[in-house]
């Protein structure tokens, strides 16, 4: 038998260490060749790492959570070839030496004397904890405690008289004690959940952009009815190609929008001071998935139509949801489109997706009476957000941009235009 280390192989450019995110095998099992060990997580992606060889598993480097270094040890095996570890030979013992000189005999054993017995412990009553023996309380105190189906005598008082007050503490301190008023919800157990992977990823993002970057946001309501018409249309006469929701729409307005205001599709390095204002757009597309939120990028988004778009939203928001998303999908984004789609709500204030300097926030779509000239109609309407780094862009510059964009969006043939 031999034992083989499986060390933690560079598993991406510039990666120095990797966090475990979740354990596949355990202390004592028995595995096979190509077996998946544990799932490992980056700054770029998480991979699933496989072991070389069968055999015992006898160590592994630590739980979940852990993050360890790119070369170190992840799993201990001991396989049934030589491994890749040397064993140290096992030191040969020595005979032992024979002894001439006469050994004196022992000196006799002095008698063992029987401890002395400890004296028996003295039983002690306990007080026995009395309860009032007539508890007092008005009319209006009992009834309010027959109505919640609370017993007087379980309510602590200061002198034998239950008052609102000490009703009040009951009520709000009592429910630790198992007491739960009528109708009143279950409740339940403490849970502790341990941030890891994904999860504890994301906190470290939002964290370091709250920190570092001073966000402000603007929100304008947009009129979708006549584009909401159009997308209707389209769908209509679509053939075989997919069902268009508004999102690729707003996509080709951002990007058509953008050459004019170069400063909200770029990243901003603050440690070297340098803010890159990209000609591209590669749109990232915050994606809601089981193991977290995750921004899969739309690379050169300018270059695509409604339809490109939408067949490449459904496709990058299908691999980040089923864990198939290439790390470069993954990265690179210039500025990021994060929906809530049908949860919508009134206005949000997204946190930017760091280095950018700008995330957009379109949200639910909603039917109100709005005054045309001196008619009321019934028109569709949606807030849009967006969030800037105000060392980079000014409030006019973001006020200008959503203004630009509303005009495209609200007159949609123009999207089509050259």
């Amino acid at each position: 038998m031999g034992k083989f280390t499986f060390k933690l192989p560079d598993i991406g450019e510039g990666i120095a260490e990797a966090e475990i995110v979740a354990w596949h095998v355990a202390v004592g099992d028995r595995i096979e060749e190509d077996q998946p060990l544990a799932d490992m997580m980056t700054d770029k992606a998480t991979v699933e790492m496989e072991s070389p060889v069968a055999g015992i598993v006898t160590a592994v480097a630590g739980e979940a959570g852990d993050v360890i270094a790119i070369g170190s040890m992840l799993v201990e095996i001991e396989t049934e070839g030589a491994g890749n570890e040397e064993t140290a030979p096992k030191p040969v013992a020595e005979a032992p030496k024979v002894v001439t000189e006469p050994v004196s005999p022992p000196p006799p054993a002095e008698p063992v004397k029987a401890p002395a017995e400890a004296p028996k412990p003295e039983l002690v009553a306990a007080p026995i904890a009395m309860k009032h023996e007539k508890i007092t309380a008005s009319p209006a105190v009992r009834a309010r405690a027959k109505e919640l189906g609370v017993e007087l005598s379980d309510v602590k008082t200061s002198g034998g008289h239950v008052r609102h007050a000490d009703l009040d503490a009951f009520l709000s301190y009592g429910s630790g004690q198992g007491y739960r008023a009528p109708g009143a919800s279950a409740k339940r157990a403490d849970e502790v959940v341990k941030v890891i992977g994904m999860r504890r990823r994301i906190a470290e993002n939002m964290a370091a952009s709250k920190r570092n970057i001073p966000h402000f946001s603007y929100v304008e309501e947009f009129d979708v009815t006549a584009l909401e018409a159009m997308r209707a249309d389209l769908n209509a006469n679509r053939g075989n190609r997919p069902k268009l929701t508004m999102l690729p729409f707003l996509i080709v307005a951002i990007c058509k929008t953008l050459p004019d205001f170069p400063m909200i599709n770029a990243r901003y390095d603050d440690e070297a001071g340098v803010v890159t204002r990209y000609g591209s757009v590669h749109l990232g597309m915050a994606t809601q998935t089981d193991a977290g939120l995750m921004v899969p990028v739309i690379r050169n988004a300018q270059d695509k139509n409604v339809w490109q778009i939408s067949i490449e939203i459904n496709r990058l928001a299908n691999e980040a949801r089923n864990g198939s998303a290439k790390s470069e999908e993954l990265s690179g984004s210039t500025l990021t489109v994060t929906s809530l789609g049908p949860l919508g709500g009134i206005a949000t204030t997204p946190v930017i997706n760091r280095p950018e300097v700008a995330i957009i926030g379109p949200n639910k779509i909603v039917e109100r009476p709005v005054f045309v000239g001196d008619a009321i109609e019934a028109r569709k309407l949606m807030n849009l957000s967006i969030s800037c780094d105000h060392r980079v862009v000014d409030g006019w510059d973001a006020a200008s941009y959503v203004q630009a964009l509303k005009k495209l969006v609200e007159t949609p043939v123009l999207l089509f235009a050259d």
